[in-house]
């Protein structure tokens, strides 16, 4: 594989980890299948294994929260790249606030992945999501 190739994948699976982010922050439902494979599996202590793309979007719908937002920051990313497929991971910041007001609630994550090229491009096959730890402010 070239070294162009290899920096190519490495970016759009940067820009995969920001697109879930994203997705998660704006409630983007439908858009799921831009960030997720078909088959996924994500294994989580709030939703536990959840397998398939409808049930992992029938989660998120069901854990909204009226009128609570989200900003996740994902850092630290490394990839593993193995031909079409690459195990990532990385850390992420999640903050959850109302509207105008500081955070309630922020929580560090350690996101494990096995992500695949697809002919749509790079998508989550499985994402194991791990609280590090959180903090409810006063």
């Amino acid at each position: 594989m070239s070294t162009e190739t290899l920096i190519a994948d490495r970016i759009e699976i940067a820009d995969l980890f920001t697109r879930f982010a994203l997705l998660l922050d704006e409630a983007r439902w439908e858009d799921a299948g831009t960030v997720f494979a078909d088959d996924v599996a994500v294994h989580s202590p709030r939703g536990g294994e959840l397998r398939g793309l409808d049930k992992v979007v029938g989660f998120m719908r069901q854990s909204e929260v009226e009128g609570q937002r989200a900003q996740h920051t994902t850092t630290d990313l490394l990839v593993d790249l193995d031909g079409d497929q690459a195990a990532a991971s990385a850390n992420s910041l999640v903050y959850y606030f109302r509207d105008g007001q500081a955070p309630h609630f922020t929580g560090g994550l350690r996101l494990a992945a096995t992500v695949v090229r697809t002919p749509a491009g790079w998508r989550l096959r499985e994402v194991r999501i791990t609280p590090a730890w959180t903090r409810a402010e006063a």
